[in-house]
């Protein structure tokens, strides 16, 4: 199947969006905290309805017009992390919630460590929430685009005071 990558410039950096002709695959962020695993035949620079869609719907989340997103997805991932990244996918703008949380609600109280472990694989971020997790005691968590843009991301959102 064929990928085709766009460029988007964002306040958090220029981000690399990746998608098939029916879906997104990944939005990686500049830098050496999340290399790009660059992938031999990957194609830029030809229209992709749903790059072009993923676009539209980042510029009117950074200028405050969205709130949640309406993309296609297909990230690469097991069952258990695609069980995760869907409980991600509910947790409402403006919000946050923990690891523990997400284990309770995937009924495995013991699952807190695998679900970090899932939140770090999240291939999509932003679109896929994963920035809205934090520590259960509400410390800022890891996150492949590193601190500084989670907490950006939350302030944006009004999930944390300036």
């Amino acid at each position: 199947m064929s990928v085709t990558y766009s460029y988007f410039p964002s306040p958090v950096g220029e981000l690399l969006l990746t998608a098939t002709a029916t879906a997104l695959t990944a939005v990686y962020f500049p830098g050496p905290r999340s290399p790009i695993p660059w992938v031999e035949g990957w194609v830029g620079g030809v229209p992709n309805d749903v790059l072009d869609l993923t676009q539209r719907q980042l510029t009117e989340y950074f200028t405050r017009k969205r709130t949640s997103f309406g993309v296609p997805l297909d990230p690469a991932g097991t069952d258990f992390e695609h069980k995760v990244w869907n409980v991600l996918r509910r947790i409402p703008y403006g919000t946050t919630t923990s690891y523990g949380r997400i284990a309770r609600q995937l009924g495995d109280v013991k699952a807190t460590r695998a679900v970090g472990a899932a939140n770090g694989k999240n291939p999509i971020p932003i679109i896929v929430p994963c920035h809205r997790v934090i520590g259960a005691n509400g410390d800022l968590t890891g996150f492949g685009g590193g601190l500084d843009r989670k907490r950006w991301l939350l302030e944006h959102e009004g999930a944390l005071l300036l």
